[in-house]
C-alpha cells in the first residue's frame, strides 16, 4: 500500500515544488495504489490512438494526392480502420500474453532457486548491492532480512537481477483498449468526408477541414502522452503534429506521384 498520493507526488517533481512533493507524501486519506485501475491502460489507449489517426490520414492525404473521389477515400479509410485497427489489436493481445508467460516462467524459476540453493541467491543479491555502492556487511544484513520474507524476496530477484517490473495487466482489456482507440482516433480524419455526403459543397473542402481536425487531434494525443513519458507537454504535443505531417505529406506525394495509375 502506498501512503502518499502518486498523482500529485509526479506534479510536484515536474515543477520541482519541494512543498508540494512533502504534502504528497504526507495524504490523509485512503492509500493509493501505483497500478490503480484507471491508470493501467492509458498507454494503450493513447498509442493506439495516435497509430490511428496518422494511418488513417495517411490513407487520406494518400487519396486526396490523387485526386480520387470521397467514395475512394471512405472505403480505404474505413478499411483501414477495421484491418489495422485488429491488427494492432491482436499484436498488443500478444505481446502483453507473451511478456506475462516469459514474467511468470521466471518468477517461478526464481522461486525453485531459492528453494533449493538459498546462499547462492542471497550472494547474488548481496553482489548486487555491492555493485550499487552498499558496503558488503551492510548489502548481508539487508539481503539476510529480506530472505526472512520469501515472496518480497522473490519481488526483488526479479526487479534486480532480471530488471523484470511485473504488472497485473490484462492482455485482453489490452487489445480491447487498443482497438476502441485506434478506431475512434482514426475516424476522425473520416467525419468531414462523410458529412460531405450529406452536405452540398462542403466536398471541396473536405481534405482542408480534416487536415485542420487532424492536426488539432494529433497535437492534443501528443499532449497526453506526457502521462506516461513526463515530457513538457507542448514539446510532445508539437512533436506528434510534426511527425503526423511528415507521414501524411509523404502518403500525399505518392499519391500525386502515382495519380495517373489511377
Amino acid at each position: 500500500m502506498i501512503t502518499r498520493n502518486i498523482e500529485k507526488a509526479k506534479e510536484a517533481y515536474k515543477s520541482k515544488n519541494a512543498e508540494a512533493s512533502r504534502a504528497a507524501h504526507n495524504v490523509k486519506h485512503a492509500p493509493e495504489l501505483h497500478n490503480q485501475e484507471q491508470g493501467q491502460y492509458i498507454k494503450s489507449a493513447i498509442y493506439g490512438g495516435l497509430d490511428g489517426i496518422i494511418t488513417t490520414f495517411a490513407v487520406v492525404a494518400g487519396v486526396a494526392g490523387a485526386h480520387l473521389s470521397t467514395g475512394i477515400v471512405l472505403i480505404l479509410g474505413f478499411a483501414n480502420l477495421i484491418a489495422d485497427g485488429i491488427s494492432m489489436a491482436i499484436g498488443d493481445y500478444l505481446s502483453t500474453k507473451a511478456e506475462k508467460e516469459y514474467n511468470k516462467t521466471e518468477r517461478e524459476r526464481e522461486a525453485w532457486e531459492i528453494e533449493n540453493y538459498p546462499d547462492g541467491e542471497k550472494q547474488e543479491l548481496v553482489e548486487l548491492y555491492s555493485d550499487k555502492g552498499i558496503p558488503e556487511k551492510d548489502a548481508e544484513t539487508i539481503v539476510n532480512i529480506l530472505a526472512k520474507y520469501k515472496e518480497a524476496w522473490i519481488d526483488v530477484m526479479m526487479v534486480e537481477e532480471l530488471g523484470i517490473l511485473e504488472s497485473n495487466e490484462s492482455p485482453l482489456k489490452n487489445a480491447v483498449v487498443t482497438f476502441l482507440s485506434f478506431a475512434i482516433f482514426g475516424f476522425i480524419p473520416l467525419i468531414t468526408y462523410i458529412l460531405a455526403r450529406f452536405i452540398p459543397g462542403l466536398e471541396s473542402q473536405s481534405f482542408i477541414i480534416a487536415c485542420a481536425l487532424t492536426a488539432i487531434t494529433l497535437f492534443t494525443l501528443g499532449a497526453l502522452k506526457t502521462k506516461v513519458t513526463s515530457q513538457k507537454w507542448y514539446i510532445s504535443g508539437f512533436e506528434m503534429f510534426l511527425v503526423g505531417g511528415l507521414a501524411a505529406s509523404a502518403a500525399y506525394i505518392i499519391g500525386s506521384l502515382l495519380s495517373g495509375l489511377a
